[in-house]
């Protein structure tokens, strides 16, 4: 049987409308934001070759995210899941990943669970970016319990999450490998192959 990968893409959510109609107007736009791109999700499958099989389901509302839906939606397709799946969340699937796991159990084993530049709070959040209803719950341990090995990936110059919020998913996550880079940004590079060997390794 081929390795199960799923991972939970990115979003942006807001604590109300207003927030959101206010970022519509406002967000800066250019001709390259609007050029199609592939990012290393896209090009994932192709670069692990056959023995892998990755799944990206496209969770609801990316822009103007709530994590109720989204819970709705996770839980729709938890039923094709493999036992013994690898999860990767990046960004704000990172930290919807961690949510969810420490709030709900899953019907299937869990291999691994890898957090790619997920926020772990908006407290002393410089650009008034707010997590809404994504914000974690008070403990990780059963994220710790259900989460299979917990790796987290960070870079040193991400414009969007902090190097301190690695730190607050260390203290959480004590047992957690992690993996600091200094040039990957927030990751929206069209390959990775420190993931694809990790995931390798796996």
């Amino acid at each position: 049987m081929k390795q199960q990968i799923v991972i939970i893409h990115g979003g942006t959510p807001f604590d109300t409308y207003e927030d959101y109609l206010s970022y519509l107007k406002n967000k800066e736009i250019s001709l390259d934001r609007l050029r199609l791109h592939k990012d290393w999700k896209e090009t994932l499958s192709q670069e692990l070759g056959e023995n892998f099989d990755i799944l990206m389901p496209q969770m609801p509302s990316k822009t103007n995210a709530r994590y109720k839906e989204w819970k709705i939606w996770f839980e729709r397709i938890i039923p094709l899941f493999n036992k013994e799946v690898i999860f990767i969340g990046h960004s704000l699937g990172g930290i919807f990943l961690a949510k969810y796991l420490s709030e709900n159990d899953l019907p299937k084993k869990i291999k691994a669970t890898i957090l790619v530049a997920a926020p772990f709070d908006d407290e002393n959040e410089k650009s008034g970016k707010s997590l809404a209803d994504f914000k974690l719950s008070s403990s990780l341990e059963g994220f710790a319990k259900k989460g299979g090995k917990i790796y987290l990936l960070q870079s040193k110059d991400d414009p969007e999450v902090p190097l301190e919020q690695l730190e607050k998913y260390k203290q959480a996550l004590p047992d957690a490998k992690t993996m600091v880079f200094d040039d990957k940004g927030h990751f929206n590079q069209e390959s990775f192959p420190e993931i694809i060997e990790l995931i390798k390794k796996l």
